[in-house]
C-alpha cells in the first residue's frame, strides 16, 4: 500500500467531483482511500477489505471499467456507481470507484401503467410496492397499476426519506404506515392506512429498524 499514501494528493483529486458522487480507491485487495458524498455513504474506511459484490471487486477481477446498480446486500446501500481498474506491468494493482446519487434527481413522480395508459403519481401519495408473479404492481391514493421496474430498481432510485424495502415483496412508503406490531420470528407487521397488512421479513427486520430507528 506505499504507492498510495499520499492521501493529501487523493484529496485534491476528491476535488475535481461533485460533492454529491462518493470516490473509493481500492489496491488489489482494501480500500485504501475513501471520501463520503453528502447523498451516499458506504460506511468504508481505510484497510477494509473489497467486497466480493462490490464495483471495485467487479473491475479488479475482470480488469475492466464496469458501471451498475449495486443492491443493498452489498453495503446495506443500494447504489449505482463506475469502477475503473489501473494497472501495472500488465497487471491489475487497483481501482476507482465513484459513487453516484440516487436517479431521481429532479423526478417527483412515477409512471403507473393502467388499463387506459400512464398515470404520473407523485411520490408522496404512493402508499407501497409490491411484486406479484413477474410484476411490481403499484398501489397509491386511488389508483392502482403496474411498472416495469423490479423492486432492486426501485429501491435505488425511490426517495429513501419516503421509502423503504421490507420484504422480498414489499416496498412502502413510512408516512403511509399507520401501526407496527411485532410479530412472530423476530419479524414485524404493518398496518397501512389503508387497512392494508403488510409484513416485514426476518432478513429485512433490522434493516428496516435502524433506518426507521426503534
Amino acid at each position: 500500500m506505499k504507492d498510495f499514501q499520499d492521501y493529501e494528493l487523493l484529496d485534491v483529486m476528491g476535488e475535481l467531483f461533485s460533492d454529491e458522487i462518493s470516490i473509493a480507491v481500492s489496491d488489489g485487495e482494501h480500500y485504501v482511500y475513501y471520501r463520503p458524498s453528502v447523498r451516499v455513504d458506504l460506511k468504508i474506511k481505510a484497510g477494509d477489505l473489497v467486497k466480493s459484490g462490490s464495483l471495485a471487486h467487479m473491475a479488479l477481477t475482470s480488469g475492466q471499467k464496469v458501471s451498475d446498480f449495486i443492491n443493498r446486500d452489498v453495503f446495506a446501500v443500494p447504489y449505482h456507481g463506475m469502477a475503473v481498474p489501473f494497472h501495472r506491468d500488465g497487471q491489475v494493482v487497483g481501482s476507482v470507484t465513484a459513487i453516484y446519487p440516487s436517479f431521481t434527481e429532479g423526478k417527483s413522480v412515477l409512471m403507473v401503467k393502467t388499463q387506459d395508459g400512464w398515470i404520473p403519481v407523485p411520490f408522496p401519495d404512493v402508499k407501497y410496492l409490491e411484486v406479484r408473479g413477474k410484476k411490481t404492481h403499484v398501489e397509491a391514493n386511488g389508483i392502482s397499476g403496474t411498472h416495469r421496474n423490479s423492486l432492486q430498481t426501485f429501491e435505488f432510485i425511490l426517495p429513501r426519506e419516503l421509502f423503504v424495502r421490507c420484504h422480498r415483496s414489499f416496498i412502502v412508503n413510512v408516512h403511509h404506515i399507520r401501526e407496527v406490531y411485532p410479530d412472530t420470528h423476530s419479524t414485524l407487521l404493518l398496518l397501512m392506512n389503508d387497512g392494508t397488512k403488510i409484513p416485514v421479513s426476518q432478513s429485512y427486520a433490522s434493516y428496516f429498524r435502524k433506518l426507521l430507528d426503534f
